[in-house]
């Protein structure tokens, strides 16, 4: 049993690769067509399209650290369909059918980047094993047979409602009462993926520029710390930290999510848990959790820590709070008795983008020529190759079936300033926790604390 748990290094994925050297920074200013700040999977999926669909565009991405230095290299590793904000939202501003056509559309996003995968050689440990999520609370079960019923309203949604003996024959999650499961979610190394996206995005002949900071965008000119790029279009891709950008300060929030991995499980251990599949695993308490099983045989396990800095501060280096660590820790080995020894080998953080409605967006405004998108809320792992690929279609001018979904110039109002969001944020996930520790001693129903910071958090 590991008694040493390393903490920070950005995230375990990256140290588990060894972190990369930092690529050549910005030698001067520069005139290109287009420009992209941020070179994470969103900005790294708009280079790769765009290269594809236009070699001749002159394209640089320009990175304040390393490729994947934030959540896409710190994420849970799901690739899933997931509509950040629900269908609900869209439904009610945009129609059923545009709802069903952008859940088919993430749907063939999952399949997307399998084959983009494939096809460029990057083995990101991808496993297609769909997406569990359990309930092992009454209230949480209640909830989870009002999703399962709101799923089956829904073309594309494909979710199979599981009794407690189907779902813990998938996953044995100690006192698992029922599950949901759908087939459009992959387990992926978050890692290997960004790195091997990067390096497929050099090859195409697009020039990353790390250690280069960005301080400000404005039309047709990014201003960095080693010289001032002039394009076109100048896209935004900078999810969690958007905040860093003065002008930005308070279009999304930087919200921090921790994870924990274990020492790799022995045999027993896995003939108890199951996991056979290598779904990914949610729940559905209200400081909700997600875990993987790794391609070497640990459990990847992720939550809320610390939700929100004062400020909308990010971190440096990827390091966790201790009562993070203990919680997380203190959640796997209830979810998993037979993991109860097991050592927790590293634990780390990272920051991703909630809009003030929870809703992600891609736009571009062609007289001013700036682009966005974002605001994933911890699903962008498959969000950002589609707003990559719609990205590409709009820099280009194409009106097409992904210029068409509803997310394409949505627009969410600002945050409040501090320190009210900050106390919003404590307020909210305080209620949370009051809630689902009363479920979990037994209320039945929902507890009305949630449905209070429900409300605060306009969700």
């Amino acid at each position: 049993m590991s008694t040493t748990t390393s903490n920070g290094g950005v995230s375990f994925w990256w140290q588990q690769l060894g972190l990369p050297g930092v690529r050549a920074g910005l030698a001067g200013s520069l005139d290109v067509d287009v420009a992209i700040v941020g070179a994470g999977y969103t900005g790294l999926w708009t280079a790769y399209y765009l290269k594809k669909a236009q070699p001749d565009l002159r394209i640089v991405l320009l990175e304040s650290r390393f490729a994947g230095f934030g959540a896409s290299g710190r994420n849970g590793g799901w690739l899933t369909h997931e509509i950040t904000g629900g269908r609900a939202r869209y439904a009610a501003a945009h129609g059923r059918q545009a709802t069903i056509d952008h859940q088919r559309a993430l749907n063939q996003t999952v399949d997307e980047v399998i084959a983009v995968a494939a096809a460029e050689g990057i083995d990101a440990d991808i496993v297609k094993g769909g997406e569990l999520n359990v309930a092992y609370t009454p209230a949480q079960q209640a909830r989870l047979l009002e999703t399962a019923k709101a799923d089956a309203e829904w073309p594309g949604v494909d979710a199979e409602l599981l009794s407690s003996a189907d779902s813990a024959a998938r996953i044995n999650v100690a006192g698992t009462l029922g599950g949901i499961w759908h087939p459009h979610c992959a387990r992926i190394h978050p890692a290997k993926l960004v790195r091997g996206l990067a390096d497929a995005v050099e090859r195409a002949g697009v020039p990353i520029y790390e250690g280069t900071t960005v301080t400000e965008i404005r039309p047709g000119v990014a201003v960095t710390d080693h010289g001032t790029v002039r394009a076109t279009h100048v896209l935004r891709t900078t999810e969690g930290f958007t905040a860093n950008l003065r002008a930005e300060h308070r279009t999304w929030l930087p919200m921090n999510s921790s994870m924990i991995v274990t020492e790799p499980l022995s045999l027993a251990a896995w003939d108890e848990i199951g996991w056979a599949g290598r779904e990914t695993l949610g729940d559905f308490a209200h400081v909700y959790m997600y875990a993987q099983r790794t391609a070497d045989d640990r459990i990847a396990f992720g939550g809320r820590g610390v939700p929100y800095r004062y400020g909308s501060k990010v971190d440096t280096d990827g390091a966790t709070q201790q009562a993070a660590i203990d919680s997380l820790t203190a959640l796997l080995r209830r979810f998993f008795p037979a993991a109860a020894s097991a050592g927790i080998d590293h634990a780390w953080a990272g920051v991703l983008g909630v809009p003030r409605d929870w809703s992600a967006t891609v736009g571009l405004d062609p007289a001013s020529g700036l682009g966005w998108a974002g605001g994933y809320v911890g699903t962008g792992v498959t969000a950002t190759n589609l707003a990559g690929r719609t990205l590409c279609d709009l820099v280009l001018g194409r009106d097409t079936d992904l210029t068409r979904l509803p997310w394409n110039g949505h627009r969410s109002r600002r945050w409040e300033p501090e320190p009210l969001r900050w106390l919003a944020v404590q307020g909210i996930y305080a209620l949370y926790r009051t809630a689902d520790r009363a479920e979990f001693k037994g209320r039945p129903t929902t507890s009305p604390f949630a449905r209070v910071a429900g409300l605060i958090a306009g969700r």
